[in-house]
């Protein structure tokens, strides 16, 4: 992953309790520069020290229901997370679920179906299979090995590089 960190990117964060979705984003060509999922102490290893891009990760909001103890240790990460790297505030940035489905999908009340279909329709059909902008091992799309967590990343780090034109990865 380190080595797809650049100017120019946003590592963008799907927090978990346990594992987390993480894709690095470049905004200006639109493409996946690299994408996993990974154990929560892995990653936040593997960004101690990055002082390159963004960070966009995707915030907890309380919306007045109950919360268990998943929400409360997944905030517990966002934090771990945040501060692992050694990037300044302002290029650390929390993207709210509200905020990803009101941008990529145009209504806050977008399920995560429609958030990751609204994705993929923006992507070219360049790879094979029934859906070609992910494709096939044979025929890979730009979305070839997108999963789970890693598609909420990607829809946090479209959202952060649409609505923060601000961020250090569109400086010259």
């Amino acid at each position: 992953m380190k080595e797809a960190i650049r100017h120019g990117v946003i590592i963008a964060i799907d927090p978990g309790t346990k594992e987390t979705g993480i894709v690095v984003y470049a905004p200006v060509s639109q493409s996946v520069d690299w994408m996993g999922i990974l154990p929560n102490p892995e990653l936040r290893d593997m960004l101690v020290g990055v002082n390159q891009g963004c960070i966009a990760i995707e915030m907890i909001a309380s919306y007045g229901m109950p919360v268990g103890r998943e929400v409360f240790e997944t905030c517990v990460w966002i934090g771990r997370l945040i501060e692992a790297c050694s990037l300044p505030p302002d290029r650390c940035r929390k993207v709210y679920r509200r905020q990803v489905k009101q941008q990529v999908c145009s209504s806050p009340r977008a399920k995560d179906g429609n958030v990751r279909q609204a994705i993929i329709d923006r992507y070219p059909r360049s790879g094979g299979g029934k859906t070609p902008q992910i494709g096939t091992k044979a025929q890979p799309g730009p979305l070839y090995g997108m999963r789970s967590h890693m598609w909420a990343a990607l829809g946090v780090g479209i959202t952060a590089s649409e609505i923060w034109r601000d961020l250090e990865v569109f400086d010259g």
